[in-house]
């Protein structure tokens, strides 16, 4: 296959990855700040992007609108109307101080896709629709996936009296957004109207780019359990309190945090843990530190494992804790199960990548997607895409032409190719 036909796909189509970039771009544009990218649920930035992808949208060949919690949501036809659809979509708002690719790479391939079949009048025997989930990320109210458990059916709602940290709740942001915070429940769809959810996104890791590869077949999202624990001991003087009298609760802290660590580098079926706050009180250079308080993130590729590695976890903690004489207090604050991909699914992806001269790497996802709220309404399967470094939430986050490319061409070879699964058939991968 000569270069040409490799960065068409082969198939005469024109390279996507150009307008997918100069896209990505336009839309890091709107910010809460031009220094730091940031575009916020319900903002006044959030409403500004969702106006650009729908007129994107619409510009692709589909009807497109706002749905009732700020979703973006554009439908092709298939070649009748009123079809199933394939829904294909990622999320549109972003971290503070983020990076451009995280989201809407997904979303904006999608649409790049969709519009390659509107330009060469073809319809298939189901609709695409695309999404762009108006909340995944959950800076604003510490809740997250709200776009996509509305879509599912499954958005909670207590989560409307949060409040952002000016005090305004998320009825009220609604409301001045243009929504109405009592119909919320009209986003949601039923798994008859879905054949199935598929999205595009980032890495976030460096396997590909140490694999050199541009793709990669996503095999499940790993599930999270998330602590918050407190130790607290005996605050002191520095100079007066010996070593071997003291209650030092960081000390105890930070021989917790070194064992998290070890016990997660020593795992083989791939446990990661993370803490990524910790405070001490009083905070004073000359005192014993009292009271620490610090966050556990653990995850893992299957549910049983992570469930195995939080207990073992905890406990090493507790007699940590009871070996110092310092009081324990240990909640969990965020439970997620892992989300795998259907094998059916997954196969098609899998053949999508090796249809485009790719070879089929297999690799798990430690960052939550989307899909894990759509796994409640539809089948889901993911296709990753490499970024520079593996590195994400940050704004040196980056993926190259080439790359946005390579995975918009298997985006659109698995929708052109896609095969839906027999609505009688219950998929092996539901929970």
């Amino acid at each position: 296959m000569s270069k040409t036909e490799l960065a068409s796909g082969g198939s005469g189509r024109a390279a996507l990855g150009e307008e997918i970039v100069a896209r990505i771009n336009q839309l890091a544009a709107i910010s809460e700040t031009p220094e730091h990218l940031a575009r916020i649920f319900l903002s006044s930035e959030h409403r500004a992007a969702a106006d650009l992808i729908l007129s994107w949208m619409r510009e692709a060949g589909m009807a497109a609108h706002l749905d009732a919690i700020g979703n973006v949501c554009g439908r092709y036809e298939g070649e009748n109307a009123g079809l199933p659809c394939l829904m294909l979509g990622s999320h549109y708002d972003t971290v503070r101080d983020a990076g451009k690719w995280d989201g809407p790479l997904g979303l904006l391939s999608a649409i790049s896709c969709v519009a390659d079949l509107n330009r060469r009048g073809r319809r298939l025997p189901f609709a695409v629709e695309v999404v762009g989930f108006a909340d995944e990320e959950g800076v604003r109210f510490a809740s997250t996936l709200l776009g996509s458990r509305a879509v599912a059916g499954t958005f909670v709602e207590s989560a409307l009296n949060a409040r952002d940290r000016d005090g305004v709740s998320m009825r009220e942001a609604m409301v001045k957004f243009g929504l109405d915070p009592e119909h919320i429940g009209a986003a949601a769809r039923a798994r008859r109207e879905l054949h199935a959810y598929v999205e595009l996104h980032i890495e976030q890791g460096p396997v590909l780019e140490q694999k050199d590869l541009a793709v990669g077949v996503v095999t499940a999202i790993a599930g999270a359990t998330r602590l918050a624990a407190r130790l607290t001991g005996m605050a002191g003087h520095a100079g007066t309190v010996p070593m071997a009298m003291r209650r030092d609760a960081l000390a105890g802290a930070a021989e917790c945090i070194g064992m998290v660590e070890e016990f997660c580098k020593t795992d083989e079926a791939g446990l990661v843990g993370t803490v990524g706050y910790i405070d001490a009180m009083p905070g004073a250079t000359n005192v014993i530190p009292g009271m620490v308080s610090f966050t556990l993130d653990i995850r893992a590729p299957s549910d049983p494992h992570r469930k195995m590695a939080v207990a073992d976890i905890v406990r090493r903690i507790e007699a940590i804790a009871k070996r110092r004489d310092l009081v324990l207090q240990l909640d969990v604050t965020h439970e997620n199960r892992t989300v795998p991909c259907a094998p059916w699914l997954k196969a098609q992806v899998a053949d999508a990548v090796a249809a485009e001269g790719f070879g089929v790497f297999e690799l798990p996802s430690g960052a939550g997607h989307d899909g894990m709220a759509m796994i409640d309404v539809a089948d889901v399967a993911m296709i990753f895409v490499r970024c520079r470094g593996g590195i994400s939430h940050n704004p040196a986050e980056h993926v190259e032409t080439a790359d946005a490319d390579a995975g918009a061409r298997v985006l659109l070879r698995l929708v052109e190719n896609f095969r839906p699964r027999e609505a009688s058939s219950p998929s092996s991968s539901r929970p």
